[in-house]
């Protein structure tokens, strides 16, 4: 597998399939589907719901091989133990018309598993965006190549399982790429003849009265993700705490951040810095008289205005940190996660990265990458956990959006190497950082 993988969308899509043999491609797919369904479901009793298009066509085909009942859009649904979902394929967009949305819905309430044509219908396959009634779908087979819109929420969480079939293309670069577990090894290792600066120096700003825990998860994460050396500023009151819960880091107050900041390879900005105008002053002057790589998140992202400087910048929003930065409602965001995180390229002209059930990472003049997600990680803390991952790396002088790629990657898979699913914390993840990296030995 490589470090990244080709995600599609529809435009994409039609290029790839233009000039190969139509029929031939539909029955690839049709009997990759068909395949799919009599191995997870065999013996089952499966009807097939078909639209008009290509999509309804493979639909078609996976019927005739499981010798199933294949009935067109709008008509009832027959009782079935398997639904094949044949409505719409990567062309659609916008909302389901009247008889569709009619047999969406009668999937839906049918409670029996489904198994998607290419995209659960409903879905926007290039963009991930549900603007109406869609599938649920426990298995997802989709042809050549995964699309965005299987890999965005919403989209995403409707897609269930994925599987890609091969079905005769050949693959060809795309706008959008799949982060894989493989992209730790872009990681520098310690070298020979090196220290703990050049290993990766770690300036982590935050850490006020009753919000130290954040800074302090921040600096000890970006230990375990391999950095050699942590300063921790903060304000003077907070300092007590800060040290007895930390070993490894410098301490300092927050007053003497830009002589701390003189010995530093990246700045981690945000975690328990709090909110009021001295903290955006601070965030501010660190951004425009340093030259270090930073990382904003948390209080540093209150306020936040685009800042000219030379130095990589990385945004680490969530989805209601993104809300407030572009004037909309989270639930905007929520809905058009790979156009709000775009809208913020456009304004901040730095590298964006939007936490959430899947985190989208985009810079400018870039590929858009795409990193899987866990619920593992909705849990307090976790967030400046990925700061200090993110800051560790961008010490090690890893380029801005690769850096923030694979802190995301390497987050994710941290919790999913956790030997508990439920209960976890922040302090869990860090703990499996060092194993995470070392897998890539």
């Amino acid at each position: 597998m490589a470090e990244l993988e080709p995600l599609y969308t529809a435009d994409e899509m039609k290029a790839a399939e233009a000039g190969h043999d139509v029929d031939a491609m539909m029955e690839r797919a049709g009997s990759a589907v068909a395949a799919a369904v009599a191995r997870d479901y065999p013996g089952a009793h499966v009807v097939a719901v078909c639209g008009k298009g290509a999509n309804g066509g493979d639909g078609r085909i996976a019927a005739r091989k499981l010798g199933a009942e294949a009935v067109e859009v709008g008509a009832g649904l027959p009782e079935a133990d398997v639904v094949i979902d044949a409505i719409f394929g990567t062309g659609f967009h916008g909302e389901p018309r009247e008889e569709a949305a009619r047999s969406i819905e009668a999937i839906r309430n049918a409670n029996v598993p489904v198994v998607a044509v290419d995209i659960p219908s409903g879905v926007n396959a290039s963009t991930g965006e549900v603007a109406g009634v869609c599938v649920d779908a426990t298995t997802t087979v989709t042809f050549h190549g995964e699309k965005v819109g299987l890999a965005v929420a919403p989209g995403s969480l409707h897609a269930g399982l994925v599987e890609v079939a091969d079905i005769g293309l050949e693959h060809a670069e795309t706008g959008h790429a799949l982060v894989t577990s493989e992209i730790a090894g872009r990681v520098p290792r310690r070298q020979r003849g090196g220290n703990k600066y050049r290993s990766g120096s770690v300036l982590a700003v935050g850490g006020a009265p009753g919000l130290t825990g954040a800074v302090c998860l921040a600096a000890e994460a970006a230990f375990r993700a391999d950095a050699g050396y942590v300063t921790v500023c903060a304000p003077r009151e907070s300092l007590p705490v800060v040290e007895a819960r930390l070993l490894e880091a410098v301490k300092r107050p927050l007053e003497e951040v830009f002589e701390a900041a003189e010995r530093a390879g990246s700045l981690a900005l945000g975690p328990g810095l709090g909110r009021g105008d001295e903290v955006r002053q601070l965030v501010r002057r660190l951004l425009e008289e340093t030259e270090l790589p930073a990382v904003v998140d948390a209080d540093a992202l209150f306020g936040f205005e685009p800042v000219e400087r030379d130095a990589p910048i990385v945004l680490t929003p969530h989805s209601g940190e993104l809300a407030r930065l572009l004037d909309v409602a989270t639930s905007w965001v929520d809905a058009h996660r790979l156009e709000a995180v775009h809208r913020a390229l456009e304004r901040f002209r730095c590298v964006v990265l939007l936490k959430g059930s899947e985190t989208i990472v985009a810079a400018p003049d870039a590929r858009t990458l795409i990193s899987a997600g866990t619920p593992r990680l909705a849990t307090a803390g976790t967030g400046d956990v990925l700061t200090g991952v993110i800051a560790a790396f961008l010490a090690k002088k890893l380029q801005a959006q690769l850096a923030a790629a694979a802190g995301a990657r390497i987050h994710a898979d941290a919790a999913l190497a956790t030997p508990h699913e439920r209960g976890l914390v922040a302090s869990d993840v860090i703990a499996q950082l060092p194993g995470v990296l070392d897998a890539t030995l």
